[in-house]
Order: C-alpha cells, then structure tokens, then sequence
C-alpha cells in the first residue's frame, strides 16, 4: 500500500470509482478512438447502472471523451459541452455476465471513419481496467505506454511487433496474446515502459497480416 492508496486521487467528487475512475475510462476509450467523437452509445452495469446517476458516472464518462482529467471542475457541465460541439450521446444498460460491477461498455463513432466498442471497469482510486477493445479481451490498465495490435494468427507477427519495440529502444513490460481460433484472427497487447514514435506505428500498420494498430500513450 502506498500513500495514494490512502488519500486517494486528486479529483473532482464524490467517487473515486463511480467519478475519477469514470472519467479515465471516457478518457481512454476517447484516446483508443484517435479521432474527436461524433457519436457515443454508453451502456452501464451493475453498480454503475444502479447509483451511477448519483455519484454523476454518466457526466464522467462524457467529460472523459471530452479530454477532460477527474481533477476538472467543469466534469459536471460535461453533457451540456458536449452538446454544445455536437456530439450525440445516448445511454443504456449493459447486459454482462460475470462483470466487475463498475463496468461500462462505450460505443463510438468518430468525426472520420474510425469507430471502437471498448469495454473498461473502475476497480476504486481511480484505477480502471480496460477489459476488451471491440469484444477481444485485452485486460491492461492504461497507466503506461500500451500497443494492441490485431493480426491474422500466423507465425511471424510477434517477432515484426517485438523487433520494432527493440530497433526502436522501447522496453516490454508485459505481453498478452490472444486469439479467436488456431488460424483465424489474434490480438496481441504490449504494455511498454517508453512511449512508441508515431513513425514506428505506422510502420506496423502497413505490415502485411496486421489487420489494425492501437496505441495509447498512457495516463498522464
């Protein structure tokens, strides 16, 4: 236990999980995004769901994809700014099973032609988990540097990702594999202790058998 498991983060109130951690799941989802939202479809579960309205997830989440940070004081004018730029915004219930019980499925759209379903919990002091990016189980935190690459599950492509990340200096700090079926589509998800240059993303775009490139830079 360290001292921020004590006082608990700087943020605006009144949950460290129901609103700190909200906001950072909306802030991540927005970032996995990589283009500014146009649509967000938020479906909530269990707790989130059930007293979510009091403690303001769904204004979080919202001021999350906003860009917003759990210490900013405007989280709770975050469906009035949103509306304002435009972006269509509608809410629901999430039907899991076997879920954390602040988990949040968020469904966007961007204002190009990008769009991700990701699914994230709040575990409590603001720390989330991001449990799958479009229905794949990736399970990282977002605290550091992360690559989650999908490709066809054939034999090379861990080398080409872990090849790149040492030409280019960057440490592995865990690695997660996954795949659908022997043959068939895999998910590999790269948590680093150095930040990936765009350069070296879009490399590993253009390889064959890599079907798409996420990246998140990690929470400042």
């Amino acid at each position: 236990m360290d001292l921020f498991d004590v006082v608990g983060p700087i943020m605006v109130g009144p949950s460290s999980s129901h609103t700190a951690g909200a906001v950072r799941m909306g802030y991540v989802a927005g970032c996995l995004l990589g283009e500014p939202v146009r649509k967000a479809e938020i479906l909530l579960y269990g707790s989130f769901y059930a007293t979510g309205e009091g403690h303001g997830t769904r204004k979080a989440i919202v001021a999350g994809l906003l860009g917003m940070k759990p210490d900013d004081y405007q989280i709770a004018e975050s469906l009035t700014l949103a509306d304002q730029r435009g972006i269509e915004i509608t809410f629901g219930v999430a039907r899991l099973e076997e879920a954390h019980p602040n988990t949040a499925i968020i469904r966007l759209w961007g204002v190009g032609d990008k769009s991700i379903e990701v699914q994230a919990s709040s575990l409590g002091g603001s720390r989330i988990n991001v449990d799958k990016i479009d229905g794949i189980d990736t399970n990282f935190t977002g605290e550091c540097p992360t690559l989650i690459v999908h490709n066809l599950d054939q034999p090379g492509h861990v080398s080409e990702v872990t090849s790149m990340l040492a030409h280019e200096s960057v440490n592995i700090a865990t690695m997660q594999l996954y795949r659908s079926a022997r043959g068939q589509k895999a998910v590999m998800v790269v948590e680093c202790d150095q930040e990936i240059p765009q350069e070296a993303l879009t490399w590993l775009n253009q390889v064959e058998g890599i079907l798409k490139v996420t990246y998140f830079a990690g929470i400042s």
